[in-house]
């Protein structure tokens, strides 16, 4: 099959033109009508004129039997015709790989002169997965044809033609660049994902086209999603893709209350009955992948030897770790007489490439986070997936007609309970991150943002509300300076702003290294037995007593001077498995704080030098923490760690990571970073603060706006104490008057956080 070759769209319409019945491109099987000898001129790869590979060949038959191949003519016609094209079909066509390539060929045919494409992900793992497949699809090189942008991580250069990216690196290159003026195609996946940065996305674009015309824009969907594409942008082009799926389908008679055991006993049954192929096994969550990893290793220990290997395969698509897989189906390098159990979740669909699944195994139900306004803080719920999600499971077989599916559930359950589409994010997220965006480019005039659906108001208000309190906002409720700032980290609000008081409090280098701790996923690894029980007690070296985050630091520290002491990579991974601790985590918090000094130096932000371990140092720390945390401040009720949160009273337990619960010391306050409501209520990463360095660094404003309690009380008591110190000198003292104590006497404007 050709490809398209550098050179004008008219030299491209004559070679593939037909009758204009059959419109501006031939479709595949008239392609023995074109000139033998233009073959020849087809030989070299346009995108870096070097000859095809045999392998390049090879995976192009491959891709000619992808569902997608047959509409290839008809979407490039489209695309040439029209400004944005909706693509719609099943999992495992062929879409998010070939459509991106297509375009790449489309941008090359006019001499690049509207720029390169850009295709959006949900997932970090999805986006590098399918620039390395379509790397060695286009016979090209990882990084330089063809690359990935992810959460700090670029595998580009500026030459790089197609580039997949999250949804959310493409809304911060918005903040350079408005109307992403380097891009001549770009192509939003993952729609049915609805997440928030696809949202606001989709809405950007709509202004985004008007001012370039130019531009062309690819919006990929499931069928269940394009009617309601296609009105959204005024009735578009719609280019649906047949399905081939065929598999079988098995409802069970009855609801399984016990899905998990029963999906395990479904795989041990499947296995025992010898038939061929590797299996697909969807849970709720990802603490059921790990139960399900372990139960199935221990039966393998137990198992018939005269049976294939039973090898799990965990795959967590909810992390944001790359898991460094081979996009090729995740063969492991495993031979033939072992059967692979891949263990995911929701997301996990668009993750599994594997070409000998014969059975997929649904619960049919996930657990998903969802924010309350009112507590600040997110809750885990389990319910059913949605009827798009269901149906890209079964289509995970793909094309294979002796696969199977099982569903633990009625099909009654599927058509009642089961809804056609999950809530969007934008209705159930902490929407503070989109706000400061939006205000962002408020500035750039593209502030108006048309949801597909609205936003819920109170969590819209609750967020400019954090905003001001954070000082991210003017008296107009534009971004002031800081907000602005604030805005070029790729962190929560929160952060950004410790951030920025660090620069103040002359702590930036520890701030920087304990965002990259937090940033990345939790570097502490359970205990799976008895044995690890000793291994978690060497932790105890790493506790600091002034709380977790200067565990974290500590930590950190230790980990930095292994690495700059030259260990070997065997080392210092058994020096993290002897203390229980994430390698890959403390690697990514490496590459984040690598990416934040970038960041401090691109805005010409002071960089303090290191002096961790010195009571000043400690306070200073505190004190920038506290500037943009002081709403995530909680107070011991009773003595043995039930602490309410300051802003309402929902009652938490420290995370038993915590040093606190290592020590059985319990704070009566603390600062946390994070509040999550789940099986138990979680105060995860704290540390002990004083309620005067909490009055003297919250805004007068946001302590007069909280709540009537307890607590509360108790901070006046502080504030009314020491607003009665006398002014005088003290004759212990030299005539000077302490800080803080000068802190709790400013008047309520001057109240607001310090860094202002």
């Amino acid at each position: 099959m050709m490809a398209l070759v550098p050179g004008s769209l008219k030299q491209v319409s004559d070679v593939l033109s037909v009758s204009p019945e059959k419109g501006c491109f031939q479709d595949e099987s008239d392609s023995s009508d074109v000139d033998e000898g233009l073959l020849d001129d087809l030989e070299l790869n346009p995108f870096d004129g070097l000859p095809y590979s045999s392998r390049f060949y090879e995976l192009l038959k491959q891709r000619e039997s992808l569902p997608i191949w047959k509409s290839k003519y008809v979407f490039l016609e489209s695309l040439l015709h029209n400004q944005i094209v909706v693509v719609s079909g099943g999992a495992k066509s062929g879409k998010s790989s070939q459509i991106p390539q297509w375009c790449a060929e489309f941008c090359l045919s006019v001499d690049n002169r509207h720029g390169t494409v850009a295709c959006t992900q949900v997932q970090r793992q999805t986006a590098v997965w399918l620039s390395m497949r379509v790397a060695d699809e286009l016979d090209v090189n990882i990084g330089h044809e063809v690359g990935y942008v992810v959460p700090f991580e670029n595998c580009c250069t500026n030459d790089t033609i197609l580039r997949y990216c999250t949804d959310e690196m493409l809304l911060r290159e918005m903040m350079s660049s408005p109307l992403l003026s380097s891009y001549g195609v770009i192509i939003i996946d993952d729609v049915y994902e609805r997440s928030v940065s696809t949202d606001v996305l989709l809405s950007f674009i709509r202004d985004i086209l008007l001012a370039r015309p130019e531009l062309k824009v690819v919006i990929i969907t499931p069928p269940e999603l394009s009617s309601k594409t296609v009105s959204y942008y005024g009735n578009v082009p719609l280019v649906e893709v047949e399905s081939t799926y065929s598999a079988e389908v098995v409802y069970t008679s009855v609801i399984q209350r016990d899905y998990f055991h029963a999906a395990l006993r479904l795989v041990f049954e499947i296995h025992h009955t010898q038939e061929k192929g590797d299996i697909v096994v969807f849970l709720a969550c990802e603490q059921e992948i790990k139960r399900a990893y372990e139960m199935i290793h221990q039966e393998v220990v137990h198992s018939n030897p005269k049976l294939c290997e039973l090898l799990p395969i965990p795959l967590y698509p909810h992390q944001s770790l790359p898991q460094y897989l081979p996009y090729e189906g995740l063969d492991y390098g495993c031979k033939d007489h072992r059967r692979k159990v891949v263990l995911t979740t929701s997301l996990g669909e668009s993750l599994v490439w594997m070409s000998n699944i014969h059975f997929v195994i649904d619960v049919g139900v996930e657990r998903r986070k969802v924010y309350n306004t009112r507590i600040r803080a997110e809750s885990l719920i389990t319910q059913p997936v949605s009827r798009i999600r269901a149906e890209m499971r079964k289509q995970v077989l793909g094309t294979c007609p002796a696969g199977k599916v099982f569903c633990l559930y009625t099909e009654e359950f599927a058509q009642k309970d089961m809804k056609m589409f999950l809530t969007p994010k934008v209705e159930e997220s902490n929407l503070t991150s989109m706000v400061l965006f939006l205000k962002r480019m408020d500035i750039a005039g593209l502030g108006h943002c048309e949801f597909i659906n609205r936003p819920d108001p109170e969590s819209l208000m609750q967020a400019l509300e954090d905003l001001d309190y954070l000082a991210a906002l003017d008296n107009d409720g534009n971004l002031s300076e800081f907000g602005i700032i604030m805005s070029e980290f790729p962190l929560d609000p929160q952060l950004s702003k410790s951030i920025l008081a660090a620069c103040e409090f002359d702590c930036v280098d520890e701030m920087l290294t304990l965002t990259a701790m937090v940033t990345a996923p939790n570097c502490f690894l359970d205990s799976a037995n008895e044995a690890d029980v000793n291994k978690e007690s060497q932790r105890r070296k790493f506790l600091h007593p002034a709380g977790d985050h200067f565990t974290l630091i500590n930590l950190y520290r230790e980990y930095e001077q292994m690495k700059i002491g030259n260990a070997s990579q065997y080392d210092i991974e058994r020096w993290c498995q002897d203390h229980l601790l994430n390698y890959t985590a403390l690697e990514m918090a490496c590459v984040i704080r690598s990416e934040l000094l970038d960041i401090m130096k691109r805005i010409e932000l002071p960089v303090s030098e290191p002096a961790f371990g010195s009571d000043e140092n400690v306070m200073n720390i505190k004190k920038s923490l506290l500037s943009g945390y002081f709403m995530q401040v909680a107070r011991d009720v009773d003595g043995s760690g039930n602490y309410i949160m300051l802003t309402h009273k929902q009652v938490g337990q420290l995370h038993l990571d915590s040093g606190y619960c290592l020590n059985h010391n319990i704070p009566e306050w603390v600062l946390f970073h994070e509040f999550s409501v789940a099986d138990r209520n979680c105060i995860r990463v704290a540390s002990e603060i004083s309620p005067d360095l909490f009055m003297q660094l919250a805004p007068q404003y946001y302590f007069s706006n909280l709540p009537p309690s307890e607590s509360k009380e108790l901070l006046q008591k502080a504030l009314d104490t020491s607003s009665t110190v006398p002014t005088a000198q003290d004759p212990g003292k030299d005539g000077e008057t302490d800080d803080e104590e000068q802190g709790l006497s400013m008047n309520a404007q001057e109240q607001r956080c310090t860094i202002q």
